[in-house]
């Protein structure tokens, strides 16, 4: 088991056990989640520990040690996956196959539903599809729609990588599936790990979608250079505490000039009018201020809610397609009632370290998120900023 792995699974059970086990009280069990994180959570914990609070601070420091990663997924690891019932999806794969030189052979077309989420059934036949055509050839997935983005309580890329997991669908604030995938050093997840990670190219409409992925092209091997100027990350504790749980693990605020970052900790409801950002992390439903935010190509950006990953209806939570639409190359939330698990969630430091270290957004965001079953990674998959 690799260090990293050992070091955050240790941390996690012995010091963040009530952060992480944010389940319903008696009462919200007899009824529907309320869609709701914040409500849920706030009212439980587990018995004899202090109640989750983003106003304790912790030491802040970075994890260590850091395994280093050499190599990256490529273009010849990744299945363009293409549902030709949609007019978006053959238009927006057939400009990622263009712009990232998808091989022909690696192209899957399908015939998918265009409805948000796919019922079971429907899921193991798409599934079963995925498996016979790739086999062991590619080592991740390119989705190239915006729905289906679910399967029931699971989110498509979820399912994909591990299976689908019917028994989360009755108790969705239960612990899901660990992902072997967390924290590895590996660049073969589906051959050392038997995980193939997928990512959605989701935007609200087909320009957008061919701008994310402009974007995502756009940012491999610019970043770390001699000499250029730094970019910022953004770690933001706001004033809804619950959904500001991931504070804990923010890194010491300051300079990293080795690698050309500048790290903030904003205590604020959002940024505004702040350039050359790298990652924007945050907690809360809904998050202003996106258009003064300038994203460098590559940037990361999610925040900590229920519903980031419903993609469909107006739910009173921001989407993640709002962060891609804001500049964002790449983002991460779930598709049904998750409670305020961290490990639900990318793990800040996590995320960062592996991305510096030259992986793609699509390795960097499943190695950050230890129970990823409800979770839906948006995104252009193989953007690269540090990769050399």
């Amino acid at each position: 088991m690799p260090i990293l792995l050992r070091f955050l699974m240790g941390v996690t059970a012995a010091s963040l056990t009530c952060l992480a086990a944010a389940q319903p009280s008696a009462s919200e069990k007899e009824s529907p989640p309320s869609g709701n994180a914040a409500s849920q959570a706030a009212s439980s914990g587990v018995a004899g520990a202090p109640p989750a609070s983003a106003a304790t601070v912790p030491v802040r420091k970075w994890l260590s040690p850091i395994p280093r990663v050499y190599g990256r997924l490529s273009a010849k690891d990744v299945g363009l996956v293409i549902n030709e019932d949609d007019p978006y999806s053959v238009q927006v794969g057939a400009y990622y196959a263009k712009a990232r030189r998808i091989p022909a052979d690696q192209i899957l077309r399908v015939s998918l539903p265009l409805k948000p989420g796919l019922t079971p059934q429907e899921f193991e036949v798409f599934s079963k599809k995925v498996d016979e055509f790739y086999g062991s050839r590619v080592q991740g997935l390119a989705l190239a729609w915006k729905q289906p983005f679910s399967v029931d309580c699971n989110s498509i890329t979820g399912a994909l990588a591990l299976g689908y997991d019917g028994r989360l669908c009755s108790k969705t604030c239960d612990k899901s599936r660990p992902s072997s995938y967390f924290g590895s050093i590996s660049t073969r997840p589906y051959k050392d790990h038997h995980i193939r990670p997928g990512m959605l190219l989701a935007a609200k409409d087909v320009d957008a979608a061919k701008a994310l992925i402009d974007r995502g092209v756009r940012s491999d091997g610019t970043l770390g250079l001699r000499g250029a100027p730094p970019v910022d990350v953004h770690f933001v504790t706001t004033s809804d505490t619950v959904r500001s749980v991931r504070q804990v693990f923010f890194p010491p605020a300051g300079p990293e000039p080795k690698v050309g970052l500048n790290v903030f900790l904003d205590q604020t409801d959002a940024l505004r009018n702040v350039d050359r950002v790298l990652l924007y992390m945050t907690g809360r439903a809904t998050v202003e201020g996106l258009d003064s935010v300038s994203f460098v190509p590559g940037a990361l950006a999610d925040h900590l809610t229920s519903f980031g990953g419903k993609l469909d209806d107006p739910h009173g939570q921001m989407s993640v397609l709002s962060w891609i639409d804001a500049g964002a190359t790449a983002s991460y939330g779930t598709t049904s009632e998750p409670c305020a698990h961290v490990q639900k969630f990318p793990n800040p430091q996590v995320l960062l370290l592996f991305y510096i270290q030259g992986a793609t957004a699509l390795e960097a965001y499943w190695k950050s998120v230890m129970w990823p079953q409800q979770g839906l990674f948006v995104g252009e998959p193989l953007a690269a900023p540090y990769g050399r």
